[in-house]
């Protein structure tokens, strides 16, 4: 079973190059673009832009294009009107051969914050108004993964968003964590009440780490979610008045290794936390607190660095 994104979340695995999809609501300060990808043997160059339209003519916001020709550089620049303006060129190249890597774009009033495999690379100031930044595509030579957009507006017909199937969700209200220190703690305004979603993506970087949903008042997890890397469990429970549960181990498929993306989503259904994986249903963990208004506080901990939380 597919993951639908709540609203909020624009997400998509594996689409096909080029790509192109309608940012929902439009680009505003305080969202994100995240892109996990790879290069393919033959790569010369790759293009990431945010435009004011979907036409191939259409005023770019941000024209991000990665050139490997002897003299590797990521060059910046925008389009309008027809005209392309002045060159930005940063001579680095993060994004190598042979390796999984990410993008992540954080829109900011003044500027794109441009990370690269979880660190700053490059800023680049607005040159078009925000409001007038409507989609984001990806053409050239590269195999994207995973393409999320963070913060977006309500759900729209088309590109990444099953509108139809995001009525009955809570939106995930932002704005994002981007690039948060670990451990991580946020408060879930509401409680994790059905229908509602966390989500993170992150890259184990060691033997272990821990997502406990748990309530701020009397410190008791309603779920705790805690890989095992150096023995390749999905560990769950639950720490209630004091005592811990029954684990749970068993799962068809264990997604998450160490030097691997991963995405987590968890959303309360009517008698079940769903955990989502990489966008696919993975398993249920039946609820042991009953009252999931008063699980209000999101916490990661251990060996793992996260590239953005929502909730």
């Amino acid at each position: 079973m597919a993951c639908v994104p709540a609203p909020g979340y624009q997400s998509a695995y594996n689409p096909p190059i080029p790509y192109t999809t309608i940012i929902a609501g439009g680009m505003r300060p305080s969202m994100a673009v995240f892109i996990q990808a790879t290069l393919p043997s033959d790569h010369k160059r790759f293009t990431v832009n945010f435009s004011t339209a979907e036409g191939e003519d259409s005023d770019l916001a941000l024209h991000m294009n990665a050139r490997y020709d002897g003299r590797d550089r990521v060059v910046f620049n925008t389009r309008q009107n027809g005209e392309w303006k002045e060159e930005e060129i940063k001579k680095d190249m993060p994004f190598k051969a042979g390796k999984v890597f990410s993008m992540l774009f954080e829109i900011t009033r003044n500027n794109y914050l441009v990370a690269a495999n979880g660190d700053r690379f490059y800023e680049f100031g607005h040159r078009i108004p925000l409001d007038q930044v409507r989609w984001v595509s990806v053409s050239g030579d590269i195999i994207v993964q995973h393409l999320a957009i963070l913060g977006s507006g309500p759900g729209v017909k088309g590109g990444l968003v099953l509108s139809a199937l995001q009525t009955d969700l809570y939106p995930v209200m932002g704005p994002p964590a981007i690039l948060p220190a670990v451990p991580f703690k946020a408060n879930i305004n509401g409680g994790m009440i059905p229908k509602r979603s966390v989500i993170l993506k992150g890259i184990p970087t060691g033997k272990t780490f821990s997502v406990n949903l748990k309530s701020g008042m009397t410190n008791d997890i309603a779920f705790h979610f805690n890989p095992r890397l150096n023995k390749g469990t999905l560990v769950r429970n639950s720490f209630v008045n004091g005592t811990w549960g029954q684990e749970e181990t068993q799962v068809a498929k264990n997604p998450i290794k160490q030097g691997d993306y991963f995405e987590l989503s968890i959303r309360a259904g009517q008698k079940a936390f769903k955990i989502f994986m990489n966008g696919s249903h993975h398993f249920d963990f039946d609820y042991r607190m009953q009252n999931l208004a008063q699980v209000d506080t999101l916490e990661v901990d251990g060996n793992v660095k996260l590239f953005y939380v929502l909730i």
